[in-house]
């Protein structure tokens, strides 16, 4: 789940009563306490944080500024201006009374206004933020430390690994911090985070790395630090250094029922983001690799179908007709175990192992097909092209009226005949056995299956008729199968494989 964020309504996702907010902080003026410190309990605490970081925040401080993005929105209350009647003599007259009194003309235009943090990584101009920090800004301008203000130019943007790079004009060399690696960072490494919080201006607060590779469901190719150091909104966009006083992350979001730091923060890990960076400096846009599979993750029940063993790797749900893969010879029903030599452990390992790697490489595939490892081939497109491609093949094979004449699993199943391809707008190029009804309590209910599912391959075996289905469920029943596993299709064509208990 995308996080969607305003510099008014900040939550992304809400959780047992919680709250994962981007650290966006709103140009309006905030009212808040400052509240004393408790000293008695304080010690303990304390004691557990990175200390004498003074010399080393100093050595870092002028490379961290404050962002302010505007966003110049039309006036909504300006729509419910006055309907004007029409095809009168007073047309006229109307029109320039309104006119004289501001209600005709240009829609009014208002600025709101966004504040974030980011960091130098150029002398020449070059800094780092977040996308959602100036996504659809007009104007963006940087404070340093000394005052100074500088307007800026976006150079790229990237909103899946939420990222942006901008360039601003100086006169003289800019203090500039340098990346470090994050992937030799281990949970209980001291880190220190230096941004914009609430407006504030330049704070520091220090902590741990409390996780690693942490999935927040903010997009596709999430691996996120975990940090108790205080990040808060403003904070976005904003560095987390190691102890080396390199950037090991960028501080994005938090988890709190308040929009306040609890001590759970997630910062963008320097090697997701540097690939990324390079790009859009040198591209002004993203290139990354592009397989072109459909994927799913692998449960319990789909590795014994599949004779895996244990659950890993992703499962091929379907391959594009256009996309690097197909050529290559990878099938649905396939499990990739292993990219460019990079184990893959479960299915969102691949997007990421996938896009990071660079078009036209060409790398070894492994996967597992009917319980045999296969190595293939694959030269890798680009995932922008792949998205804006659109399918165009279509079958012209109109598959005759069977009877339904099958009930299995709660379902009843039909012949996909013209009529029903029609009443469940199923698009033609999709083939199998159709679901045309299902029990709701029954357990193809439970696995999510609804009338209109097309049922293509049973143990990945093509069917084409009730019969195929059935007979498929009792050969794996006398070969002491406990699983059944259905590749399913809905009426757009997007597959998936769906495990069915038959013992």
């Amino acid at each position: 789940m995308r996080l969607a964020p305003s510099p008014h309504s900040l939550a992304g996702r809400r959780g047992r009563g919680i709250a994962l907010a981007l650290l966006l902080g709103a140009g309006a003026p905030l009212g808040f306490g400052v509240a004393a410190d408790l000293a008695a309990g304080a010690p303990a605490l304390a004691q557990a944080k990175p200390s004498n970081l003074a010399d080393l925040v100093e050595s870092v401080a002028d490379a961290v500024v404050n962002i302010s993005a505007t966003q110049t929105v039309e006036d909504k209350s300006a729509e419910n201006m006055p309907q004007l009647p029409h095809g009168t003599p007073f047309d006229e007259m109307f029109e320039e009374f309104f006119k004289n009194h501001g209600q005709l003309g240009p829609m009014p235009r208002h600025k709101t206004s966004s504040l974030g943090s980011g960091f130098v990584i150029d002398p020449s101009g070059i800094i780092i933020t977040n996308n959602h920090v100036i996504a659809d800004a007009n104007d963006i301008t940087v404070i340093f430390t000394d005052g100074r203000k500088l307007k800026a130019q976006i150079v790229g943007k990237d909103p899946k690994v939420d990222v942006a790079v901008l360039k601003v004009k100086t006169d003289k060399p800019l203090k500039a911090v340098k990346f470090g690696d994050s992937d030799k960072m281990r949970v209980g490494d001291g880190v220190f985070a230096v941004g914009n919080p609430f407006g504030l201006g330049e704070t520091v607060t220090a902590g741990i790395v409390s996780a690693r590779n942490r999935n927040i469901d903010s997009g596709p190719y999430d691996n996120f630090i975990q940090t108790d150091a205080a990040i808060n909104k403003g904070n976005s966009g904003g560095p987390l250094f190691n102890m080396a006083g390199e950037v090991i992350g960028i501080n994005t979001a938090i988890l709190s029922p308040s929009g306040g730091s609890i001590g759970i923060g997630f910062a963008t890990p320097s090697a997701t983001v540097q690939p990324v960076i390079a790009q859009l400096e040198q591209f002004h846009e993203t290139r990354r690799g592009w397989l072109g599979v459909r994927i799913q993750n692998v449960d319990d029940q789909i590795a014994d179908s599949l004779g895996l063993g244990q659950a890993r790797g992703a499962l091929v749900a379907g391959v594009d007709e256009k996309g690097p893969a197909k050529p290559a010879g990878i099938e649905a029903g396939d499990v990739i175990v292993k990219f460019n030599g990079k184990d893959i452990k479960e299915s969102r390992d691949l997007p990421k192992i996938v896009a990071s790697t660079p078009v036209g490489t060409e790398v070894e595939v492994v996967v597992i097909r009917k319980g045999q490892e296969i190595t293939k081939r694959v030269t890798l497109g680009r995932l922008e092209d792949g998205e804006k491609a659109e399918a165009t093949s279509k079958s012209d094979e109109a598959p005759a009226d069977k009877a339904i004449n099958t009930h299995i699993f709660g379902m009843e199943l039909s012949g996909l005949s013209p009529d029903l391809r029609k009443s469940f707008q199923i698009k033609d190029n999709v083939k199998g056995v159709v679901v045309s009804s299902v029990d709701p309590n029954s357990p193809a209910a439970e696995k999510g299956l609804r009338p209109g599912d097309v049922i293509q391959e049973v143990n990945q075996v093509a069917v084409a008729d009730p019969k195929d289905v059935s007979q498929a469920i009792d050969a794996a029943k006398k070969a002491g199968k406990k699983t059944a596993l259905l590749l399913v299709s809905n009426a757009q064509g997007d597959a998936r494989f769906v495990a069915m208990a038959v013992q």
